[in-house]
This record gives structure tokens, C-alpha cells and sequence, in this order.
């Protein structure tokens, strides 16, 4: 190392950072436990700051704020039970991304769990996302994982999706919801293809599962709940804050809801 590298090195070691850019970090990471210092300096940006991202993680370390929500490993819940119905081929083919909303929508299921969390104490989850935005479209929690459960969302989104001149396609993996008759009828009478992913293959879907691991950060992985209505009651809040309230920098720094709402407005 030059001795013009080690003395500036010095110099910026004990740098004093601006106390506005430190209160701002830090009242972004408290209204946002699952923000990683990209996504606060992403942040920052909306809020008018011009500072770099390193500076950012600097500071986070700093002053002991850094993001450690994401340090849980938890394993996936499984709904395959072989072939009882149709299987459908792989359109999707790990192709995360569209320039049009309302083309390629993923789904899946996952278990969350309460209390103690025992057998008897866990619920189901399930949503339909939108990959262009990343948007949860519609989505259902209750105590069984039945055909019902996964066909109510969906009955939803058919219902209130818009008139577009291309149609839809939903993916999702081989849990037994998938292939029954129930569901498969609906998609059928509605024109829309079906995707699934291949057996024991879950990079297939791997931005549903993403999105689950981030849902579980936030509510059941760093939040005890005593009883099912509490952990419904989080996840309903938790949906309603990551579509209109949690950015995304590869959305440009904006929400779900506002990306979406810039496309409607650059269509019209």
C-alpha cells in the first residue's frame, strides 16, 4: 500500500458522518426492520439525499443498525403427494420477468406457524404475484390447504383482473391443489395457461418462494403470536405494507401498487 493510500485510509476512518444523513438512516431502519442498506440508501434517495450505498453501510455499522432480520433458515412446506391429476407443462422456465402486468403470475403455498409451534399451531398461506411488479395480487390464509383455499384467491384475481389483449398465465408448482380438477377447470374456462414446475425442482418458482421468506421476516420469524387471529391479522398488515409501502430497487426505488399505477399511466 502507497503511503498516500494509508494516510487517507487514516483520514476517512475517522470521517464524522452529517448528524441528518445518521437520524435519517436510522428513523428509516426503525420504520423498516427488514431494510438492507441498499434498500435504506434506495430510500434515501426518495428522500432527497445524495449519498452512496457504502457510505450507508458504513454508517449502519457504525451505529449497530445493520439489517440481521434475514439470518433464520427455516425449511419449506411440501404440498406434492405424486401425480393425482394434471400436470402441465413449464411455460414460465425461470423467465422472472415480463414488461406487462397481468402476464405471468406466480403462485404457490407455505406453512406459518404460531405459539409454540406445534403441529396444531400453524396456518397456511398462499397469493398469487404479479411478476412484473412483484405486486400480491390476491392471497388467503386459513388452517387447511385445501382445493378451496388456493381456488378462493383465484376466483378473485379472474374476477378483477383487467380486459387485456394477451392472456395469462399462472405457474405454480405440483402440490395436489394444483392439479385437481377444481382449479384446473377454472383456468381452462377462463383461457389461461397453466405452468408448473418441474418435480422437486423449487428454483422454479423461486421468486413465490422469495416472497414467502420475505412475508415470514416480517411477521412470524421476528414477531411471537399467541393465537391464530394475531398472526392473521400481521400477515393482512404485512401484504397491505409490502404493495404500498416497501420499495424495491429494482422497481426504481417505488412500490408494488406505484410501479403498477406508472405503467397504467404510461399505457394511457
Amino acid at each position: 500500500m502507497s503511503s498516500s493510500s494509508y494516510y487517507d485510509a487514516c483520514k476517512r476512518a475517522y470521517k464524522e458522518y452529517p448528524r441528518d444523513l445518521i437520524n435519517a438512516i436510522t428513523a428509516v431502519r426503525n420504520e423498516n426492520p427488514d431494510y438492507g442498506y441498499r434498500r435504506v440508501t434506495q430510500e434515501l434517495h426518495n428522500q432527497g439525499f445524495n449519498t452512496n450505498h457504502k457510505v450507508v453501510l458504513k454508517i449502519m455499522k457504525m451505529n449497530g443498525i445493520l439489517c440481521t432480520a434475514f439470518n433464520r433458515i427455516t425449511r419449506k412446506y411440501n404440498s406434492y403427494v405424486g401425480t393425482v391429476g394434471r400436470i402441465a407443462p413449464n411455460r414460465v422456465k425461470r423467465r422472472f420477468i415480463t414488461d406487462r402486468p397481468y402476464q405471468k403470475v406466480l403462485t404457490d403455498v407455505t406453512e406459518m406457524r404460531w405459539g409454540s409451534g406445534t403441529v396444531s399451531e400453524r396456518a397456511y398461506f398462499t397469493a398469487y404475484i404479479d411478476v412484473y411488479s412483484g405486486e400480491i395480487l390476491t392471497w388467503n390464509i386459513d388452517l387447511h390447504p385445501t382445493v378451496d383455499f388456493v381456488t378462493k384467491p383465484l376466483d378473485e384475481l379472474l374476477n378483477t383482473r383487467p380486459k387485456l389483449n394477451y392472456r395469462l398465465t399462472i405457474h405454480s408448482d405440483q402440490g395436489f391443489q394444483y392439479q385437481n380438477y377444481e382449479y384446473v377447470s377454472r383456468l381452462q374456462n377462463n383461457h389461461v395457461f397453466q405452468s408448473m414446475s418441474r418435480k422437486a425442482t423449487c428454483l422454479d418458482n423461486a421468486m413465490a418462494e422469495s416472497f414467502f421468506h420475505i412475508l415470514k421476516v416480517g411477521t412470524v420469524h421476528n414477531n411471537h403470536y399467541q393465537n391464530y387471529d394475531e398472526l392473521k391479522s400481521a400477515v393482512n398488515n404485512y401484504i397491505y405494507y409490502y404493495n404500498n409501502k416497501r420499495i424495491k430497487t429494482k422497481l426504481a426505488g417505488k412500490t408494488p401498487v406505484q410501479y403498477r399505477s406508472l405503467s397504467d399511466q404510461l399505457v394511457a
